[in-house]
Formats: C-alpha cells, structure tokens, sequence
C-alpha cells in the first residue's frame, strides 16, 4: 500500500518538525511520500527539507484548510504515484518506532471497509495517555484498540477513498470539531474508523485551552457539527446535552460567555452543506458505545 503524509506546520517548530520529518524517513516498507504545508509561512525556505514536497500558503488557513490542501497535493499525483492512504501528522510529534507505517498498512490490508485509523498519543516523557486522545466514551485502558466513530486528526491515516467519497475536512471551521465532521460523514457512507494502540505519536501532552479562540470555536463548531450532520430531532438533543457539561464543567464565567457567544454564532452563521445521517448510522453509532447524542 502507498502511503503519503501531510504535515500542517506555522514554522514555529523547526527542531520538532525535522525530528517528524526523521521518524517518517526511518519507517520501514516503501517511502512515504510527505507534504509539509506552511500555514501562513514559507516552509519551502526552512532548511532540512530536501525530499519532501513542500506547500507555501500565503495565509493561515486554519488547520482544516490546511491538511486540506496537503491532501489536494498529493491525491493529484499520477496514479502509480497517487497513495492510498494519507497519514496527517502533527508537527510537533513523531512516530514511535520503524513499525508504524508497516501497522497502518495492516489495518488498511485486513480490512476494506476500515477508513480511518486514529493513532494512540503518549507523552515521550511520561509515556501518559490523556484522556481525550482516546476516542472512546469509556476510555478504558488506552492500549486497547477498538472501533471507534472519531478520530484525533494530528494522529491519523485516512483511506484516500475515504477522501474521494466524502470529501476532506470543512475548510472554514479553522479548529475544533472538524475530525468529527469528516468521521460522521465517513461512518454514514459505510466506512469504519478505529482506534490502533499498534500505532503510536509521541506528543508532548497538552491542553486544548492553549489556544486563543479554543471555548469560541468549540462552541460555535459544535453547533455546525450538529446542523450539518444530524437528523432534526437530535440537534437538540446532541446540543442540549453539550450545554449542560459545559455549563457543569467550565469554573471561569469569562470563558463560558465566550462559549455561549460562540454558541450563538454557530446558529448565526452558515454552516455549509447539511447531509444529516441515517437513523441506521445513529443506530451503529450507538451500537459502538457512542450515540450521537453525547
């Protein structure tokens, strides 16, 4: 199976990004074919670089846009040269060991309807795994592997198919939620997502707050999540139950107003093409431990 990957990077990391770079190069089975896309910079000037293909976009897009037009380099390519799958890498990690590619390939291989693998994330220090890096309602131990009907979008491979049938990410969502988009729309076209603990990012752990607009964007994207994908009658649920556990859950009356103002802007603002699921969609998600509901 050809693989090609698409790293997102602002240019802000260049010693992390080399490393990546390394991990890739160091992985056993055939060369993987890697886009670096610049977020607003011009990566084709940082040194280091020589092999990869590299994308200069003049502003920031967002991640998203971003991984989006990775994906466009590299699903343009000749056929004997198209991949199969992508991996999308965040730029700050790398793969643990030679044998990850070799793992995707696997998964890919044993089963044709698996259209999206999520990779397990540890801290290269601690070796901790945090919670929200595991897809799962139940989390459970983290070096289980499972289906899952999301995926963590900095540690992922995606069938190309997958791509060609349901589309990339929502360019427009710049952050937040749009890993779930992509999936809903992957799972309702019949294809399945899994959680592989064979398959590990190094990351240093983080908090998802660190960015600026983090309460804005999570709130205004879930509301275009739900619009977009949902049957009518559970957009109210789905967003009714996120109102509660976010109202429970954030201490800081500043950073819940921001979430509410961004809540009212998910239903202000457009919200692209909306494809709701199938009720037997629904029905398969909850069959895996996560209705589309919470």
């Amino acid at each position: 199976m050809r693989l090609g990957a698409v790293i997102l990077t602002m240019g802000n990391r260049p010693a992390e990004l080399l490393e990546l770079l390394e991990s890739v190069a160091g992985q056993k089975g055939d060369p993987i074919d890697v886009v670096v896309v610049g977020n607003g910079v011009k990566v084709s000037e940082l040194p280091g670089l020589d092999g990869v293909r590299t994308l200069d976009l003049p502003e920031n897009l967002g991640i998203p846009g971003g991984r989006n037009r990775g994906f466009e380099v590299l699903l343009a390519l000749p056929p004997d040269q198209r991949p199969e799958a992508i991996l999308v890498l965040d730029d700050d990690g790398k793969l643990d060991g030679p044998e990850s590619a070799e793992h995707v390939r696997a998964a890919f291989a044993a089963n044709p309807r698996l259209g999206i693998v999520s990779f397990r994330i540890c801290d290269p220090v601690s070796r901790e795994v945090q919670r929200r890096h595991v897809p799962r309602v139940r989390v459970g131990d983290p070096n289980h592997s499972s289906q899952v009907t999301t995926f963590l979008g900095g540690a992922s491979a995606i069938r190309s198919a997958v791509v060609d049938q349901v589309g990339g990410l929502p360019d427009d969502w710049f952050y937040c939620h749009e890993e779930t988009d992509q999936a809903w729309r992957a799972l309702d076209a019949g294809w399945s997502i899994e959680y592989r603990s064979d398959v590990t990012l190094l990351h240093p752990k983080t908090l998802p707050s660190r960015h600026a607009t983090y309460n804005y964007n999570v709130a205004r994207n879930r509301v275009w999540l739900a619009r977009r994908n949902l049957p009518g009658a559970l957009v109210p649920v789905y967003l009714g139950v996120w109102t509660v556990l976010t109202v429970a859950r954030l201490r800081s009356p500043a950073a819940l107003k921001v979430w509410f103002r961004g809540f009212a802007a998910g239903w202000r603002t457009p919200c692209g093409p909306r494809q709701p699921m199938g009720w037997s969609t629904v029905w398969r998600m909850t069959r895996l431990g996560r209705p589309p509901v919470i």
